[in-house]
């Protein structure tokens, strides 16, 4: 049993101890918008936040978040109104959409951290979440737009 708060909400679901947090959210929790990339951590699809921190959920096993608070891309913001949601709407970022949850999870955290970024210290703090699709320039307007808006600018 493995008992967390979730999106919010406390919850107490049946798991292994090394199951990765990944199928938890995905089979145990229902909830399906953070995707399975490449189950190795590498591509940043699965990034979930842990304690406000982003963190790859398919590399984590569900006895690492015992007590923690998890947000996934359903509960960053329910209504989508999180500037890093806004700004991927307003400037179409996704082609394919796959790596989108990941790669928003990725920049809301970052962006908590340090809003004032230069398009340098953003290529490089996202680097490793992988769009098939190559709309890095994209993903970079999008953050930079959303940093915008977390300063009211």
């Amino acid at each position: 049993m493995a008992s967390f708060t979730l999106n919010g909400r406390a919850v107490s679901l049946d798991a292994e101890p090394d199951t990765p947090l990944l199928w938890v959210i995905r089979d145990e929790a229902n909830l399906t918008g953070t995707k399975y990339g490449c189950g190795i951590g590498m591509c940043g699809a699965c990034t979930v936040h842990i304690g406000g921190q982003a963190v790859r959920s398919c590399i984590t096993p569900v006895s690492a978040v015992e007590g923690e608070t998890i947000t996934t891309i359903e509960g960053l913001d329910p209504n989508g109104a999180h500037p890093v949601q806004v700004a991927w709407r307003e400037l179409q970022v996704p082609q394919c959409g796959y790596c989108q949850s990941g790669q928003i999870m990725q920049a809301a955290a970052v962006l908590k951290e340090k809003p004032d970024l230069t398009d340098a210290e953003i290529d490089q703090l996202m680097t490793g979440n992988l769009c098939r699709c190559m709309t890095y320039t994209r993903i970079r307007a999008a953050v930079r737009k959303a940093a915008d808006a977390m300063k009211g600018v």
